[in-house]
């Protein structure tokens, strides 16, 4: 058997998981790490967020930490059997073992257990359906350490029925494998058959839980692969990408933005050749108005708007964002340039503050131009000439300029 003692496994330690394991002792609650800490952990990772699984009942852990004057906090996961303890400064989420009783493919009623393995078989993947106990020790009933250390993702026993229980999982195979495997096509051909036969099963999955596992997908590795097989076992379709998108694109594009720490849309946007595609996406994702509105630009700006030949490459770029009235055109315009794959560009302009117009209305008052009018066209005047100046002419200048005029 396997004893975990690493650094990361004791930090988990603090005072307030000390307090919660000694009630749970007193009481003799077995209680154990779960899913996705217990796959950091062993990867050598520290857990973002730690669940906790007890053979414990909602109803024995309220009494147990009412009694011992524990605050709970109240969401809504009581009905999942989940409760959410809070000691020292910390919240503690402890969820009771359980089996799906009925599933419809999007959520499940439950039933109590306190059978460890049968908890673990309704997770989905081998690799998160593993507990830890608090003195280090592995429960693994579906061999998921030895899958973690071949990098290998699987669906714990059969995939079809895994998939059935709710479609979501599909995607978050893949969004698994972009993290984990270390080849792109290292998949079991079952598992790919069992996803292909399942994929309409992801169109009655909401926008919202489809798009937090997309942008997972599009940020992981492997990406160009995993998105060719979303075409290929025709999922495409199911999840608001367009039916002929343009692979090829995507492929460039994702090797352009390698290390550049894209926004997910925009790898996203490298497949659409057209508005609409990014309207449909929308309408069947429910993407945020800021995600909408990048996809957009960049489809719009994408080809024509390109360095400069010659000294200032960044000119077309700077010049775009003086001329645009709206707030976030610089960081679109970032987006723009990881898509073209600029990365020496897109240093100079991280690094580049828009500078503010010199002249005011009132400048040109002090100088005798009196009327409204005048003002609007004498500062449209100046305005183009500081352009071409590159931004350089100060007031002074300008204002000699405006002389000559």
């Amino acid at each position: 058997a396997m004893k975990l003692q690493s650094p990361q496994f004791q930090a988990l330690f603090t005072p307030g998981l000390r307090s919660v394991a000694e009630l749970f002792e007193k009481k003799n609650y077995e209680l154990r790490i779960a899913g996705g800490a217990v796959r950091d952990l062993l990867s050598g990772m520290t857990p973002q967020d730690i669940d906790f699984a007890t053979t414990a009942t909602p109803a024995e852990m309220k009494e147990m930490f009412t009694s011992a004057g524990v605050r709970l906090i109240n969401n809504k996961g009581e009905k999942h059997g989940t409760i959410t303890a809070r000691l020292h400064e910390q919240n503690f989420e402890i969820t009771t073992l359980r089996i799906d009783v009925v599933t419809d493919g999007r959520h499940a009623e439950v039933e109590f257990t306190t059978d460890w393995e049968k908890d673990a078989e309704r997770r989905d993947l081998t690799v998160n359906s593993m507990f830890l106990g608090l003195d280090g020790m592995l429960y693994d009933f579906f061999n998921g350490y030895e899958d973690l250390k071949n990098k290998k993702i699987r669906f714990v026993g059969k995939a079809s029925e895994r998939i059935q229980e709710d479609y979501l999982r599909i995607l978050r195979y893949f969004r698994f494998y972009g993290r984990i495997a270390e080849k792109p096509d290292d998949h079991e051909p079952s598992t790919l058959q069992a996803i292909k036969e399942n994929a309409k099963g992801l169109a009655g999955i909401s926008g919202e839980r489809i798009w937090v596992e997309l942008k997972k997908i599009l940020l992981g590795n492997h990406v160009n692969h995993l998105v060719r097989l979303m075409y290929e076992l025709d999922i495409a379709q199911y999840i608001g990408l367009p039916l002929d998108g343009s692979l090829e694109e995507f492929d460039r594009v994702t090797k352009n933005i390698q290390n550049l720490c894209p926004k997910p849309v925009t790898v996203l946007t490298s497949l659409f050749k057209v508005k609409d595609d990014v309207t449909n996406l929308d309408l069947r994702l429910k993407i945020s108005k800021e995600e909408k509105n990048l996809g957009l630009f960049l489809v719009k700006h994408r080809q024509e708007l390109t360095k400069a030949v010659g000294p200032e490459p960044l000119r077309p770029y700077q010049d775009f964002i003086m001329d645009s009235r709206e707030a976030n055109t610089n960081s679109k315009i970032c987006e723009l340039l990881k898509y073209q794959g600029e990365e020496h560009l897109l240093r100079e302009m991280q690094q580049w503050t828009v500078p503010s117009f010199p002249v005011s209305g009132h400048d040109l008052r002090k100088m005798g131009v009196s009327s409204g009018k005048e003002i609007g066209t004498a500062l449209q005047q100046l305005r183009d000439e500081w352009k071409k100046s590159g931004y350089h002419m100060d007031k002074e200048e300008l204002l000699s300029c405006l002389k000559k005029l």
